[in-house]
């Protein structure tokens, strides 16, 4: 059989991805977040894209879904000033008077900046953590040059609990020091702020606090240094059979130390940021009805710009930025009527969430109902992927609390001769059982079963164990408070 090279003609149908395309998903994908991040740079990249400050007024129709404003031709594809989100009005700023001088002609006789004006102390850039808090307490000892070298290597060592995470021995090695030296810098360590750092557990955590309030030769020192594995099960019949002491006085210790003492010393100087949820949606109750909006603080509105359309008009222009500006009048108008889809699809959606899950808006979680992407997709006529899309990494403020989009889609667990229930639904239930429970006689999984099956909610021991272990719930031996 001979080789030879031939041209074929072949006609065939794919699913093509474009660039327009790509960039409809992505949007679709964004949260509220990462949307003004998207919006931000897309207003660098495309000149075509221009921000629309002429409207300063909030949205005020309170069934208007989004920002985006349907108004008689807007549906026109030669209507290019179709306004998409609103912006805030950011005062101006004396920065004059946040200047860091301290002379000593300083009066405050000059005009007091508005109450809303930042402070300079807005603008630090980082807030000192535990080990620059404790170099900083260090730093007042008389430490010579081994014993600092002692200091940092004790400091680089705590975790964010501030506990040690190594042993003498190691410090020697590492510091090329004796015992007594490491001894002393740890022990001076330990009496620095906060009380019970630098300790190589909770027990002597504790101790040190307590030592600290001079408490050293108390029950509660006791309970901390030898019967800790007790107090963590709340078994106070055995603490009291082992110190001798009465029931009453063991409560009292062990209240002392819950209440006043804490574990992880380290923890509030972790240095950790605060990750705050932006909702993208609002669902709120108005004269007895829902209203579904979303949230359009702080992003801006965009529109495309009036002196690029102005010279695509005009004649006067030269064949390729003729076609530079057109292409970017293109894409620009490409990204409005994406972004507005993107819209119309979280509000379609959330509006068939609301239709599904009614009793949840008006009871809480308790009356959720079994949902799939599948009835909310035949519900708005849309593919599964793209509810998939919408409600990830998406928030909703609704009059219960900020929830997750994906937090209402549940598996169904059926009841007989009943309407089956949510799986989140019966976690909720069993979390309300056991916060309603007696501490003395706190509830096993097999009661919580047997008491679920009495409202015709059939669930194994073992399943409720799951549940429970995913709202991280201690087991009824650790909840016990004898």
């Amino acid at each position: 059989m001979a080789l030879e090279l031939r041209q074929q003609l072949k006609l065939s149908q794919k699913l093509v991805m474009t660039q327009q395309l790509r960039q409809a998903i992505r949007l679709l994908q964004l949260n509220r977040l990462e949307l003004s991040n998207a919006l931000q740079a897309e207003l660098e990249q495309n000149p075509a894209l221009e921000e629309d400050f002429s409207i300063k007024e909030e949205v005020t129709n309170p069934q208007s879904l989004s920002a985006v404003e349907e108004t008689p031709g807007a549906a026109q594809e030669s209507d290019f000033t179709e306004q998409v989100r609103a912006t805030d009005i950011i005062p101006e700023t004396n920065w004059e008077d946040y200047a860091n001088t301290f002379d000593d002609n300083f009066s405050f006789s000059h005009e007091t900046p508005a109450a809303d004006a930042p402070s300079q102390f807005d603008f630090i850039s980082q807030k000192p953590g535990l080990s620059a808090y404790l170099q900083w307490q260090l730093a007042h000892s008389d430490l010579d040059s081994q014993e600092w070298d002692i200091a940092l290597f004790i400091v680089g060592n705590l975790n964010r609990y501030g506990f040690l995470e190594v042993d003498l021995p190691e410090i020697m090695a590492e510091t090329d020091c004796d015992h007594d030296a490491a001894e002393y810098v740890l022990e001076l360590i330990q009496d620095l702020d906060p009380p019970g750092i630098a300790a190589r557990d909770v027990g002597e955590s504790l101790f040190l606090q307590l030592e600290r309030k001079g408490m050293a030769k108390s029950l509660a020192a006791e309970i901390v240094l030898h019967h800790l594995n007790h107090l963590q099960t709340g078994n106070h019949a055995a603490i009291a059979r082992a110190t001798g002491r009465k029931k009453h006085e063991v409560v009292k210790a062990i209240d002392f130390i819950t209440s006043e003492l804490s574990p992880y010393p380290g923890l509030p100087y972790a240095e950790e940021s605060t990750n705050y949820i932006v909702p993208d949606i609002y669902v709120k109750k108005i004269d007895g009805q829902y209203v579904v909006q979303l949230n359009d603080d702080d992003l801006p509105r965009i529109k495309l710009s009036s002196h690029y359309q102005e010279l695509l008009q005009s004649g006067a222009m030269q064949k390729d930025s003729r076609a530079y500006i057109k292409e970017k009048l293109k894409d620009a108008d490409w990204f409005l009527k994406s972004l507005q889809q993107r819209q119309r699809t979280i509000l379609k959606t959330m509006e068939s969430i609301l239709r599904f899950q009614h009793d949840f808006f008006e009871h809480g979680p308790t009356r959720l109902k079994p949902l799939i992407l599948r009835d909310v997709a035949e519900d708005i006529e849309m593919h599964e992927s793209t509810i998939s899309r919408v409600t990830s990494n998406k928030y909703v403020h609704t009059p219960q609390g900020i929830y997750e989009l994906k937090y209402f889609f549940s598996t169904s667990i059926p009841r007989e001769g009943s309407d089956p229930l949510a799986a989140e639904s019966i976690r909720e239930r069993i979390r309300m059982l056991i916060k309603d429970e007696d501490p003395h006689k706190p509830l096993s999984d097999e009661a919580i079963s047997q008491k679920l099956a009495a409202n015709n909610i059939q669930l194994a021991r073992r399943t409720v164990a799951k549940y429970r272990e995913q709202m991280k719930i201690l087991p009824v031996k650790h909840r016990r408070k004898n």
